[in-house]
């Protein structure tokens, strides 16, 4: 009774929000209303004082002379250094060549049966979890690949994207290994810390076992939503799983497979041989660091060149690749199916930029984080509070590091006065701002996933994927707190000290 009542809700999410208009046409409304908002709000006056270097923030008004200016001369701009243009085109050349040569489906073949049930969607969501240490890739990686395996298996391909979704972005601030995100939060967090205590240094690893515990948290939680939800929200996958490569099984196939992993254990003992001296040639030249390394900065394009490279090997081996132009035929016949993602991509990017040039979710933060910091409650209450705030500022503002350096130097010193240590809030952020990411329209790489899910469903909407990942934002949110205030409660470390 309760799991229909749950799906009743679900499909009234996704009516409701497929009542929308198409997501492109959506984020010109967007741009619009965020024009008209930013004229509305300049001349009343809205602004807050900003908690770092004390100038005052006042929404910009986008409908004059100036913001005309900017409008004219950015639009170029605002989409061509939009994040997820270049990272999504440089990864689908790779994975392109990847795909059509073959190999991808022989993979996902013997992927699907080796796992199957609910290790499959485990696997996915642990998947996009650890994805985070390589930045973007899991977005335009590890997101189309969960559609095609969980077709492959004969499940609805959406309900593994929303799995890997949940994990990508939902458990972006878990993981088993520290990552760049580690370095960035505690760097800011440490400049927070000065303000109260120059002595003060936030390691990189003060969250360590608190990320590793939820790197389980939510690799459990997220299988059973895929299992017990997505699932069964979804229609049964009417069309059948794509047959086995042609060539998988014949002596072609696994000669191919042998040649691509051949090709595959090169490229990685090249990148082992740049990384392992302390001076290694893909190492940060000034610090010798790996987690700040050009590889690491770098990793779609490395990515994509090692899909290439095997998927060449592939398609030599079985003799699809026989021609001068056939590889590069592959590679135009994968952006052609990229027309309607880029179109979506370059309303996006205004949408986006113009809603940073208002200034309006900075002054809704700033003000949010002054009415949170006039409460006086207990500790544990008062973080948990701020965790329920920093899920809901996130649907506004969608950099992790820019909202942590807004709030960061506002609620650091405050709980320092209170006690509580810089590490702890540091942590209590990271789960507000995860929990949201996949369900606000905001985070540049949801936009991404609506193409996606357009190579599996014809019109898929704002409504379609809001209801697919509103059961994971929401337990996410709920147990992840749950989980986080328990954790306080028991005085447990959060890290190495």
């Amino acid at each position: 009774m309760k799991n229909n009542l749950v799906l009743s809700f679900l499909k009234q999410v996704e009516d409701l929000g497929n009542r929308l208009p198409h997501p492109t046409a959506l984020f010109i409304w967007f741009s619009l209303l965020v024009l008209v908002l930013s004229w509305i709000l300049s001349m009343a006056g809205v602004g807050a004082t900003h908690p770092l270097n004390h100038t005052e923030v006042s929404v910009t008004n986008l409908l004059n002379q100036a913001g005309l200016h900017k409008i004219l001369t950015q639009s170029v701009s605002n989409f061509t250094q939009f994040a997820p243009v270049g990272t999504v085109l440089v990864a689908m050349l790779g994975l392109g060549i990847a795909e059509k040569s073959g190999l991808l489906g022989a993979v996902l073949n013997k992927m699907v049966a080796k796992a199957g049930g609910k290790a499959l969607s485990a696997i996915v969501v642990f998947a996009g979890v650890m994805s985070s240490l390589a930045a973007d890739a899991g977005y335009v990686v590890l997101i189309p690949l969960a559609g095609m395996v969980f077709a492959s298996a004969g499940k609805h391909p959406l309900a593994g994207m929303a799995a890997a979704f949940a994990g990508v972005s939902g458990g972006y601030s878990a993981n088993l290994m520290i990552g760049p995100i580690d370095a960035v939060l505690a760097g800011i967090s440490t400049e927070a810390a000065h303000l109260i205590d120059r002595n003060i240094e936030v390691s990189v690893v003060a969250n360590y076992y608190f990320i590793v515990a939820s790197t389980l948290f939510i690799t459990l939680v997220g299988t059973l939503v895929t299992e017990k939800i997505t699932l069964p929200a979804l229609p049964r996958w009417q069309e059948p799983a794509p047959p086995p490569d042609a060539t998988s099984g014949s002596a072609a196939g696994t000669a191919a497979l042998r040649n691509s992993g051949l090709v595959l254990v090169a490229c990685l003992l090249l990148i082992a041989l740049g990384l392992v001296p302390q001076q290694g040639l893909l190492r940060e030249p000034a610090s010798g660091s790996i987690t700040q390394s050009p590889l690491m900065q770098g990793i779609v394009t490395v990515i994509s060149l090692i899909a290439a490279l095997c998927g060449m090997a592939y398609g030599m081996t079985v003799r699809r690749y026989t021609s001068k132009g056939s590889i590069i035929k592959d590679m135009e016949d994968t952006f052609a199916t990229m027309a309607s993602y880029l179109v979506l991509m370059f309303f996006a990017a205004q949408f986006v930029n113009y809603f940073g040039w208002s200034n309006m979710g900075m002054v809704l933060a700033i003000n949010g984080a002054n009415w949170l910091q006039a409460l006086a409650i207990s500790p544990v209450l008062l973080l948990s509070i701020f965790i329920l705030m920093s899920a809901f500022i996130n649907l506004l503002v969608g950099s992790a590091s820019a909202k942590w350096s807004l709030l960061a130097p506002v609620f650091i010193p405050m709980f320092m006065l209170l006690g509580i240590p810089p590490e702890n809030v540091q942590a209590a952020y990271r789960v507000g701002d995860s929990s949201t990411n996949i369900i606000t329209p905001l985070m540049p790489y949801f936009g991404v996933v609506v193409a996606f899910m357009q190579r599996y469903k014809s019109d898929p909407g704002v409504g379609t994927i809001m209801s697919l990942m509103l059961p994971y934002s929401l337990v996410f949110l709920l147990g992840w707190s749950l989980m986080f205030a328990l954790w306080m409660s028991a005085g447990l470390p959060l890290g190495p000290t």
